[in-house]
């Protein structure tokens, strides 16, 4: 089986168990997905099956977007409601020194990872390292906070809800901590859902169980979302057979034979009866690349 499942990813799962999941439904060994979202967060998590996974690293990463709720007056070591409570604080912010704080970050401000994070050191995983209670130097990064929006506030409680667009590796942990410094109380996400990622929104998105019930039903292809649909932000070349057939065994060819832009980057390649073949590569105005070949199951 070959092609993309845009999950809703559960609640209380790893994207690892979420995709151990998917492969034990449809029955496909070669799984894999494309951007992690911790165990405590919900939705888009796009899952790649057989032949689709030789092209995961090639995804569009896009913009993500997310709506998020945090408490103030409190810090952890994971920097969610799930760590272990390093901090308690009174807190005197209003909700306009919420929204004046979270509009603050809007634009490319400098994250730092937190160190329950998937990135690895020196070969290892920051909260491998993190769970032994070891903290290491991280380099902060540049992300770009697209928007920011607050949703809902509760004063009493010190509860509230946003929604961000942002770019990809941006950590909405680290955003709210950095929320909860500038406010010098301290603050904790209590809950993430992914509402887009891939190019992917929510609304393509299927429950474990919708999985479930398609696989039981023989309907498991009327899920799958073709690899080339994936990579649409890439222009389309098509080629003759012959060419087809050279491309398709990892060889080159000749620019000056194909009808294109010709422009240096990325290609879908597709055969004369409109298969795709894989993606291809122009870096010089002479040939055109293999990135990779597409091999459907």
């Amino acid at each position: 089986m070959t092609g993309i499942i845009i999950l809703d990813k559960p609640k209380d799962i790893t994207s690892f168990g979420a995709v151990a999941r998917v492969r034990r439904i449809c029955g496909e060994k070669k799984c894999g997905h494309s951007g992690t979202l911790d165990p405590m967060a919900t939705g888009v998590l796009t899952v790649m099956l057989g032949g689709a996974t030789r092209f995961c690293e090639l995804l569009p990463s896009h913009d993500k977007s997310y709506i998020a709720s945090f408490r103030l007056g409190m810090v952890t070591d994971t920097l969610d409601i799930t760590g272990k409570v390093l901090k308690t604080r009174p807190v005197t912010a209003s909700s306009s020194d919420v929204l004046d704080a979270l509009e603050s970050f809007t634009g490319e401000i400098s994250q730092l990872p937190p160190m329950y994070s998937a990135i690895s050191v020196n070969g290892q995983r920051l909260y491998d390292l993190a769970r032994q209670g070891i903290e290491v130097e991280r380099q902060a990064r540049t992300v770009c906070i697209h928007s920011a929006e607050l949703l809902e506030s509760d004063e009493t409680s010190h509860e509230y809800k946003i929604s961000v667009s942002c770019s990809s590796g941006t950590y909405i942990r680290s955003l709210i901590d950095d929320i909860g410094k500038k406010l010098g109380c301290g603050a904790v996400m209590t809950d993430l859902r992914r509402t887009s990622a891939n190019g992917f929104s929510e609304d393509a998105a299927v429950t474990v169980e919708q999985l479930e019930s398609a696989a039981q039903n023989g309907t498991l292809d009327s899920i799958l979302i073709p690899v080339e649909k994936a990579l649409e932000i890439y222009p389309s070349v098509q080629v003759t057979e012959a060419q087809a057939k050279r491309f398709s065994n990892g060889g080159e060819l000749d620019l000056n034979r194909i009808k294109c832009a010709k422009m240096t980057g990325y290609y879908r390649v597709f055969g004369p009866d409109n298969a795709f073949l894989g993606l291809g590569e122009i870096r010089d105005p002479e040939n055109l690349l293999v990135k990779r070949v597409y091999v459907p199951k």
